[in-house]
């Protein structure tokens, strides 16, 4: 495949990337999931003060980045722009498009031009990807630092191989540890992800200059993650919060209810996924059919690969490269990321399958589906005899039903359900355009019937309201006349609703 050819089929799939997440990203999907709208308040609170923080407490605690990539946004933005609930999406958008950016530059290095856009095409078409490129929440942020930290600390190892200096490895190295280190601040599941580095010590042992490559990858790592670190550190509370109120651990058999997570998680690619409307086309396969089928045999080579080059070279362990089609690094890599990726949800008590907890593992399997594909590919050419015109013709077959798949499930049987509205509380948003249409003179009362976490005395259902209104803090409620009010709470802080005040507006979250 000549550069120009390979270049042009990448911006191709980025275009298609990019339009898959940014078409309607203004009204689709409607409404605004409160914890979406929670990053939004504290990101216009931190873009007027500029208090950026590593982690934020409010709504069960949240790794920092997101929230100050949105402040940032907020300084940039119109200013009549940023109560809208698409800003808060905005961040989600350009990280999907980059994490296929991204996922190509791995695997292209790992498996080759071909696999490379292959994989990248299936992340860019993914309606698990698109979902979650356009909600406003930060965990889309941890396969794109993952996925770039992988590439790079690949390449500096390489380095010498592919004829550039050995300063070139070393700042490949320092720029992959910003990068991973970066990720820290994403999600609470990337803090699984250090156990995959340790694959490169018997691959890439023998490499010239590995321990000092390394050695640069970890100082950088950790003076970037040092912030979220020492955070952590001082309230150790935080570090577990969410994590420890919903893990197995707590369940009456730990070893059963692991296993049983397991197994879900594992049929959510090819039999029943999330059932959350918010995540998924309720209980609907993670992956599609003709994807989900690469996906399976792409293990079963993965599995067979591995066996024979053990086998075949009993000291494979001890070197990245192979003879074989897919060397046994980039296999071993997939499999434990792979793992890493589920391990999160598995190891959660609740809402088993989980699309969002499990946001790690879509990257990996469709490596496995790209592993699938260029085997399948191989066999047709060398074994059917296939002309190319015939096997190509079939490949663009596949991709058009891929990408026609992902626009529709998106779009149509997706967004056009009744039951998507409600699961990102759209109810709320009314609530909110409601209060903007009455002049800052009215007073406005919102009774919070809802329950949740409180943010600051308030549930958190509130957060939509305040986010749409701009009605966040105390100053800035004040400022607009908005009172919230919970009934029963002796919270400081909380207005008390005035009897007989019949120029008062008053509105419900229930």
């Amino acid at each position: 495949m000549s550069k120009r050819l390979r270049w042009s089929l990448l911006v191709g799939i980025l275009i298609i990337a990019t339009f898959l997440r940014f078409y309607h990203l203004t009204t689709v999907p409607s409404g605004l999931y409160p914890d979406e709208a929670m990053d939004g308040n504290n990101a216009i609170e931190v873009a007027e003060t500029g208090h950026f923080q590593p982690f934020y407490v409010e709504d069960n605690g949240r790794e920092g980045l997101y929230v100050n990539i949105l402040a940032l946004t907020f300084k940039i933005v119109p200013s009549a722009e940023t109560t809208q609930p698409w800003i808060v999406r905005l961040p989600a958008a350009v990280a999907g498009v980059l994490t296929v950016w991204g996922l190509y530059l791995l695997i292209a290095e790992l498996l080759g031009d071909a696999a490379g856009l292959f994989a990248a095409f299936l992340l860019a078409t993914s309606f698990w990807g698109i979902i979650f490129s356009r909600i406003g929440f930060r965990a889309i942020l941890a396969p794109l630092f993952l996925t770039w930290a992988l590439w790079l600390f690949v390449k500096s190892l390489r380095a010498e191989r592919d004829g550039k200096t050995t300063a070139s490895g070393w700042w490949y190295a320092a720029v992959a540890g910003i990068i991973y280190g970066t990720g820290f601040y994403t999600y609470i599941a990337y803090r699984d992800t250090p156990a995959l580095f340790l694959l490169f010590i018997p691959f890439f042992l023998r490499k010239p200059g590995f321990w000092k490559k390394t050695a640069i990858f970890l100082i950088a790592t950790i003076i970037v993650a040092t912030p979220i670190g020492w955070y952590f550190a001082s309230h150790p509370g935080s570090f577990f919060g969410r994590t420890s109120e919903i893990a197995v651990t707590s369940s009456s058999n730990p070893a059963a209810v692991f296993a049983t997570n397991i197994a879900k998680e594992l049929l959510m690619f090819n039999w029943h996924g999330d059932y959350n409307w918010r995540q998924n086309v309720s209980g609907a396969a993670e992956l599609p059919s003709p994807v989900g089928t690469l996906f399976l045999l792409g293990i079963v080579i993965a599995i067979i690969s591995l066996i024979k080059s053990w086998r075949t070279r009993r000291n494979a362990i001890a070197s990245d490269a192979s003879a074989d089609m897919f060397p046994p690094f980039a296999l071993l890599l997939t499999f434990a990321w792979f793992a890493l990726g589920i391990l999160p949800a598995a190891a959660s008590d609740e809402g088993i399958p989980h699309a969002l907890r499990s946001i790690l593992a879509l990257a990996p399997a469709l490596v496995f589906a790209t592993v699938g594909g260029v085997w399948l590919w191989r066999f047709a050419e060398e074994h059917l005899h296939w002309r190319n015109e015939i096997t190509r013709s079939i490949l663009i077959i596949f991709l058009i039903i891929v990408a026609i798949f992902g626009y529709t499930e998106y779009f149509f049987t997706w967004a056009e359900n009744p039951n998507v509205p409600g699961a990102f509380n759209e109810n709320y948003v009314l609530v909110g355009d409601a209060i903007n249409a009455l002049p800052s003179s009215t007073p406005k009362y919102v009774v919070v019937n809802a329950g949740g976490v409180l943010a600051r005395g308030v549930p958190i259902p509130a957060e939509t309201v305040m986010f749409v209104t701009h009605s966040f803090t105390g100053a800035d409620a004040a400022a607009r006349n908005i009172h919230y009010i919970v009934p029963g709470s002796p919270t400081m802080g909380m207005d008390t609703m005035p009897v007989g005040t019949p120029s008062a507006d008053i509105f419900y979250i229930n």
